[in-house]
């Protein structure tokens, strides 16, 4: 019982039981609801309760939001779930650090804390506009899209890959 509560504790998992459990998880999502895990669904339903606060019910009117009504749900939850279980990961591993910029973009753009938030915010609106417009995100492709064999998530991960290295050798030339 030790060894299964100090994995809990330990700041790095292995990524061959992660990859295990996550699988185990897309497994049980189709068993239990017919639908695959992702996280930007459920991001678009949230901007659909905020804009409904604001607006009012007309924004159910919408074809996407009639289409995938602006509710709390189970992705929505799992979205919920990713944070808390991030949150209490890094809890139990005594590794919560509260930082606004990290160290590697310090060494590479200085500690400018404004460029670094106008910066995340831009790539945020990118990834939200890029999930969207590809039909899904990293984890709705890379996870549940590859698992079903699609093509489409096939080449959508190899992009993310490529994509990623050639921004990290733009930004950080390694």
């Amino acid at each position: 019982m030790d060894i299964f509560i100090e994995f809990f504790k330990t700041p790095t998992w292995s990524p061959y039981l992660v990859g295990i459990g996550i699988g185990i998880l897309s497994w049980l999502a189709f068993l239990l609801s017919n639908h695959p895990i992702g996280v930007s669904t459920a991001l678009a339903k949230s901007a659909g309760m905020i804009e409904e606060a604001v607006r009012g019910p007309k924004v159910r009117d919408k074809l996407y939001y009639r289409e995938n009504p602006p509710t709390i749900d189970w992705e929505w939850m799992l979205v919920a779930g990713l944070f808390l279980g991030a949150l209490t990961a890094a809890w139990l591993a005594s590794d919560i650090r509260w930082l606004w910029i990290p160290e590697m973009w310090q060494q590479r753009f200085g500690s400018d804390l404004f460029l670094r938030l106008v910066v995340a915010v831009i790539g945020g609106i990118c990834v939200g506009f890029g999930a969207r417009w590809g039909k899904g995100c990293t984890s709705g492709h890379g996870i549940s899209g590859t698992l079903q064999l699609v093509i489409s998530s096939w080449l959508a991960v190899i992009c993310f890959f490529a994509g990623g290295v050639i921004v990290a050798m733009l930004l950080y030339r390694f």
